[in-house]
């Protein structure tokens, strides 16, 4: 019999969730456990191995397992990657330093951007040159690369980034420069920009480049490890790696683009939710994704989550663009803010209630956890406002100590600010809802959109809790809570397709482009992705291109779906057509003027995984755990039924004011909502006007 049992595993900043599911037994199985920071593979092992043991699943059964991480992102926000050397061309390596040119915020005067994570004194020229049309103007001096290269091992780099001039258009000389240091210096990581973003823009080509470099020895040794750990368990089946952008890669190419990962646990749950609003028929939702350290936002229409092709990675203000170091790669297009479980509360100098964006984090956790924490967060909130049960947060396996996070809310926020600690309680939630409604609100204007149009689908550790509340303050009349909310990104890492997005640049106007030349850029496309998916049935391959197009004269393109067919000069006018079509859904309207391509994008999946959610647990307990009262928004203290959500009969219709618990998750609902049960335990609640 083959093996069918696949698990996923996704490290955030708080918990570590896992989901194991084996279709041939009908099993899905949750797991979850406090991530370790110094060690992340740590809790993935053990985790895993927890599973097989509670499931009996042999590890020699485990056909596959998919990984989403943080550690690329908390690599470059904590800035412990390696010390990176950058090679350019002549003249040019103070490019890195100049970027954009242009400030942020022009009303604070002392604003400063995201610092290159290469310094002036590891960045050097070489001569060397290649024009914009791709011709070489001045050849590559061999000696002038060896001479730099050499300098900068000794001032101790430990990753070369090689990005110079118009190598999207010819990548001769940079492959150049590769294979010379391959030779003198072959354990020095070296990353191409013309290989990890073969676009336009030097400065946006050379950033990519280098944050690759960044953490790519770190991603590395890390994925081995855990690759080693894996096999030591007895699993031999292949390790997949979550994209930004929604798909999974294999174990090699992420540690060959390690920046391609910059957003990869965060994409799951976008996955997920996706997956989910399929399922019900759900046209548009606003995927909210609440952990213990951050809360995520993002659109998902037509049963797909939207994409953009840029993306700011360690910004120093997260809602200013510009603030960051910009990075060209494909990324589920959300917002991410510092309010989650774990995020600290505490009156600022002026005395007013700030919340988050520091995070007790898993080590020490919020102070209920009772390891070590002693600020309080918005879990001890949650948990004396009746959120949650102390007996029974994760099952029962964390006892939650009430009594150490009321002494903590007390000193550290309630006596500061002369409010009684309940209060102090629902201020804090109410202020980190006001936050994250401001994020969304903002996410869904900038795209056009009105929030009143959504459903809100709610999943991690801390989404259900407050997806009640959220909904309230974005006016969104219906919240959708799936089964096993509390690792959803987890289920969403199964459901993911493998996929390899490719782009290459080659500006024209549109009535002038080289077809020939656009010929030969999709024949390397298709064979690069072809190779990296590796399908057994080529058939199964789902193949999708776009072009980045702009108006002659502008500075930002917007991208168009074209059919295959069209890539010629009998698809001209169609393909313009599609481009004032997907210009007026943007801008409102288009214009007459000249039209110019500048990349020319191939996308190349295979099928992923549709899964429910529901998944096996054991039945026998009642429903109902009775009452307790809860804090409701705009309600205050009121008695809330208690449900078992396992024990809930599909079909059954409830009203709030309610609780419902599983092993992973809470999520409440105030007295004006009416919850429905889906077949698959799915809750879909209608939320009233009070």
């Amino acid at each position: 019999m083959s093996r069918t049992v696949r698990i996923g595993v996704d490290v955030g900043g708080t918990f570590t969730d896992l989901l194991l599911h084996d279709p041939h037994r009908e099993l899905t199985w949750p797991g979850k456990l406090p991530t370790t920071p110094h060690a992340p593979n740590e809790a993935i092992t053990a985790g895993i191995a927890r599973l097989l043991e509670e499931t009996s699943t042999p590890p020699g059964d485990v056909a596959g397992i998919v990984h989403g991480t943080t550690l690329v992102t908390n690599t470059l926000l904590e800035r412990t990657g390696a010390v990176v050397g950058l090679l350019t061309t002549n003249g040019f390596s103070d490019s890195l330093e100049m970027g954009r040119e242009t400030r942020f915020d022009t009303t604070d005067l002392l604003a400063r951007p995201a610092q290159p994570l290469v310094p002036r004194h590891l960045r050097r020229g070489v001569p060397g040159r290649i024009t914009a049309d791709g011709s070489e103007l001045e050849p590559l001096d061999d000696h002038a690369v060896l001479t730099a290269v050499r300098d900068l091992v000794e001032q101790g780099i430990e990753a070369l980034a090689v990005a110079l001039m118009h190598s999207y258009r010819d990548a001769g000389h940079e492959h150049r420069v590769r294979d010379l240091v391959a030779r003198a210096h072959p354990d020095l990581p070296v990353t191409i920009s013309s290989a990890v973003a073969p676009v336009i823009g030097e400065y946006e080509r050379a950033s990519t480049a280098c944050l690759n470099a960044y953490v790519q020895p770190l991603m590395s040794r890390y994925l081995d490890d855990l690759r080693d750990d894996l096999t030591a368990l007895g699993i031999d089946a292949p390790l997949r790696i979550m994209l930004s952008g929604g798909g999974v890669t294999t174990l090699e190419d992420a540690k060959r683009f390690p920046v391609r990962l910059l957003e990869s646990g965060p994409a799951a749950g976008a996955i997920a939710a996706a997956m989910v609003a399929r399922a019900l028929g759900e046209e548009d939702v606003v995927s909210f994704d609440m952990g213990g350290t951050t809360a995520k936002i993002a659109v998902v229409q037509g049963g797909t989550p939207r994409l953009k092709h840029d993306f700011e990675a360690g910004r120093v203000d997260k809602f200013k663009p510009g603030s960051g170091l910009p990075v060209r790669l494909t990324v589920v297009d959300m917002i991410e803010i510092g309010s989650g479980g774990g995020s600290i509360a505490a009156p600022d100098a002026l005395g007013l209630l700030k919340v988050g964006p520091r995070s007790a984090g898993s080590v020490p956790g919020p102070v209920a956890y009772g390891r070590g924490g002693e600020l309080p967060t918005v879990t001890d909130a949650d948990l004396l406002l009746g959120y949650l049960d102390a007996e029974h947060f994760l099952g029962g396996e964390m006892r939650l100590r009430t009594r150490e996070a009321h002494k903590a809310l007390t000193r550290e926020v309630a006596g500061p600010l002369g409010l009684d600690t309940l209060d102090a309680a629902a201020g804090i939630v109410e202020v980190v809802t006001g936050s994250m409604a401001a994020a969304a609100r903002m996410h869904l204007s900038e795209q056009g959109e009105d929030p009143a149009d959504f459903a809100l689908l709610a999943f991690g550790g801390a989404g259900p809790a407050h997806a009640y509340g959220l909904a309230k303050a974005l006016r969104i009349p219906r919240v959708i809570v799936p089964m096993r909310a509390g690792v959803m990104s987890a289920c969403g890492l199964l459901a993911a397709a493998p996929t390899v997005d490719e782009v290459r640049s080659l500006p024209s106007p549109l009535t002038d482009v080289d077809w020939a030349r656009v010929a030969a850029l999709y024949d390397e496309m298709t064979t690069r992705a072809t190779e990296t998916l590796q399908p057994d049935d080529p058939t199964l391959v789902r193949t999708r291109h776009s072009v980045d197009m702009r108006y002659l004269g502008q500075g930002f393109e917007i991208e168009v779906g074209v059919a295959e067919q069209d890539l010629g000069p009998a698809g001209l006018a169609r393909i313009r057509t599609a481009f004032e079509s997907t210009y007026r859904a943007v801008f409102g309207r288009f214009l007459d003027g000249a039209v110019e391509v500048v990349n020319w994008r191939l996308s190349m999946r295979l099928p992923g995984h549709e899964m429910s959610t529901a998944g096996s647990h054991t039945r026998g307990e009642e429903a109902s755990r009775g009452v307790r009262p809860v804090h409701f928004p705009g309600h205050g203290l009121l008695e809330a039924t208690v449900w078992n959500r396992y024990e809930l009969t599909p079909g059954t219709q409830l009203e709030g004011p309610a609780i419902f618990e599983e092993r992973e998750a809470s999520c409440s609902f105030g007295p004006e909502c009416r919850i429905r049960v889906t077949d698959d335990l799915t809750l879909v609640v209608e939320v009233g006007r009070a």
